[in-house]
């Protein structure tokens, strides 16, 4: 830190308590009072050098004790106690630590050079102007002292003059100009080594990356702060800067940063304890300040934000900016980071994250995307998140149907994720009437389950039984659109065979003739198995007439002969039903043994082909 030395006096002040004394010889012949602290001093050294304590003493002159209050001087007993040393030519050291205390203070006491040639204000101005400002730290030193100095500091420009130096050095690239290497005296030999007293170290200077002044500028306090950023964006430093270095501020003010985020957000000790009023105010503005470009912040620091925000009840206004700042990169998000806590929830993980109180989330940016990557991606985290959440019991189902359906039908390849999620909720949900399972089930695309997810519905209790025909019905068209595809290969390696050279082995003649009997076995199955599942899609089409019928009857009347027809049908339905959910299981083991016959034939026609392309 830079100082200078003005006066060259032996230091003659002495302390009593809460008194200063002069140690002259000479009796005190003035006492000068600020605040609780009074100063004994004499009247000549203060009015040759200040204006204002001349017109104080000659205000005073009739009295017997000249007394001469100083409530209001600009720093009070701090500065007033260097401007004393000053008056009377004691050392005393400016340095940034103190220069706007001496400044502001020589202003409220008129210590111009009309007084007295080189005066306070010149030698406190020059220092500020040569000196201070054209240093990093002492900049920011001078800065945060004029806190305690306002409105002074600002009526002199200190403040202003103190923010540009700083917005000038932060937007300027330090690997090009030094900054802050030169400033601390540090010198380079022609081959670019560190240079110690003339002597090469064999060091390399380091490069500094742009967010050098990160933890400098976060000692600042949040208003100096605040004009320091906006300073910086006039000047057109990049958003991504400006948004890391309001991460870093906020990460070190906010403790609820550092709960959960710590190890992939960086490692800032929180040093200040501002109350939770404070902290939602403080996260208030910062929110306020962030660019609003997406990807200048990460998901997973927007996310710390927004968790915060919702323990510390941030206003609506700043919980919906940050979820529409998080919707606009929310492919980028991983499903640790969208499980925010809610403390009033059972499994301890929010509902509103993404769902926006049951409305849907912004996806807007991510759908008008060219490619279907992002949209995808984000489709993959929230049916992941609906899993997560789906055991909760406080998970309302239009909530649930709410997030699941904010996600457009193109963005699942497959509906697996979502039949998962459901599949969980109404595990945990097992009270919801027959009515409101249908209307979940209705997000899904029968069409867009896998083999495996169909064969888990079909054997599913807990589903509807239209949506387990519905599985089975799809299921079927799936099968027969891979036996037709395996035999359409089939038949154009038959075709191509004889075109090599029309000769055959006995072996590959024997091994084509086993698998053409192979494949009109398999023909004859797959036309069984057809004709049962049509036969049972029959019989479950029949019941549900038969069930309508019985309920029309029954609301038309009531009576003794009535319950005894309905209760023989309801037995019968209810055998019916049993003996579906058999034949089900049967054809749904015959579907399997169907597969593995067909896995059987694709790899021993796979294996023909490549002997096929070897004797060629």
């Amino acid at each position: 830190m830079a100082s200078v030395k003005l006066g060259s006096k032996p230091d003659a002040f002495k302390r009593q308590g809460q008194a200063w004394f002069c140690t002259t010889g000479l009796p005190s012949d003035v006492t000068v009072e600020v605040g609780d602290m009074s100063f004994h001093l004499h009247k000549f050294p203060l009015l040759s050098k200040s204006a204002f304590l001349e017109r104080s003493i000659e205000e005073n002159s009739d009295q017997e004790e000249c007394i001469i209050k100083l409530n209001d001087i600009p720093g009070g007993a701090k500065s007033f106690e260097l401007v004393a040393r000053f008056c009377y030519g004691v050392k005393i050291e400016l340095s940034p630590a103190n220069v706007v205390y001496l400044r502001c203070a020589s202003e409220h006491l008129e210590m111009t050079e009309e007084v007295a040639e080189e005066n306070l204000i010149a030698q406190s101005e020059m220092f500020l102007n040569q000196v201070v400002l054209r240093n990093w730290k002492d900049s920011l030193t001078a800065l945060e002292t004029c806190d305690d100095l306002l409105p002074h500091a600002e009526d002199l420009q200190i403040v202003k003059r103190c923010i540009e130096s700083l917005a000038s050095k932060a937007t300027t690239d330090p690997n090009l100009f030094g900054w802050p290497i030169r400033e601390h005296g540090m010198m380079q030999s022609p081959g670019g080594s560190v240079l110690w007293n003339g002597i090469s170290t064999g060091a390399r200077p380091r490069n500094f990356n742009s967010d050098w002044w990160y933890g400098d500028a976060s000692s600042l306090s949040f208003p100096m702060y605040k004009r320091l950023i906006s300073t910086m964006e006039s000047r057109g430093i990049r958003p991504e800067i400006i948004a890391g270095s309001l991460t870093y501020y906020a990460k070190k003010y906010l403790p609820g940063l550092n709960r959960r985020h710590s190890h992939s957000m960086g490692t800032v000790a929180p040093t200040a304890t501002l109350s939770e009023v404070e902290q939602k105010n403080l996260l208030e503005e910062i929110d306020r300040l962030l660019p609003v470009h997406k990807g200048v912040a990460s998901t997973k620091v927007l996310l710390g934000l927004l968790r915060t925000a919702m323990i510390l009840k941030a206003s609506p206004t700043c919980i919906s900016n940050l979820e529409k700042r998080i919707g606009m990169q929310l492919d980028q998000a991983t499903l640790e980071d969208l499980l925010l806590p809610n403390f009033s929830t059972h499994n301890g993980n929010s509902v509103q994250c993404g769902a926006n109180g049951g409305e849907s989330p912004c996806l807007d940016d991510v759908m008008a995307s060219p490619s279907l990557a992002p949209i995808t991606s984000v489709a993959k985290l929230i049916d992941g998140y609906l899993a997560e959440i789906a055991p909760d019991i406080n998970l309302k189902p239009p909530k649930f149907q709410a997030l699941a359906s904010a996600i457009p039908e193109y963005a699942r390849p497959l509906d697996d994720g979502l039949y998962r999620a459901i599949d969980i909720y109404l595990k945990a949900h097992s009270w919801l009437s027959e009515a409101e399972r249908e209307q979940l089930c209705r997000l899904l695309d029968c069409q867009k389950l896998s083999l495996e997810a169909c064969t888990h519905a079909a054997q599913n209790e807990r589903l509807p039984l239209r949506v387990v025909v519905q599985v089975l019905f799809f299921e079927q068209l799936q099968l027969r659109t891979s036996i037709a595809g395996c035999l359409l290969v089939s038949d154009n390696l038959e075709g191509s065979r004889p075109l090599r050279s029309g000769i055959a082995t006995s072996g590959e003649v024997g091994g084509w003739v086993s698998a053409v009997r192979e494949n009109q076995v398999l023909k004859v199955g797959m036309d069984n198995m057809r004709m049962r599942l049509a036969e049972l899609e029959k019989e479950c089409s029949s019941m549900r007439q038969e069930i309508e019928k019985l309920g029309g009857r029954a609301g038309k009347g009531s009576g003794g002969g009535w319950a005894s027809l309905v209760v023989p049908r309801r037995l019968g339905l209810k055998v019916r039903s049993q003996m579906c959910r058999a034949q089900e299981g049967s054809v749904s083991e015959q579907q399997r043994n169907m597969s593995a016959k067909l896995d059987k034939l694709q790899a021993k026609v796979s294996k023909q082909k490549k002997q096929l392309a070897a004797d060629a």
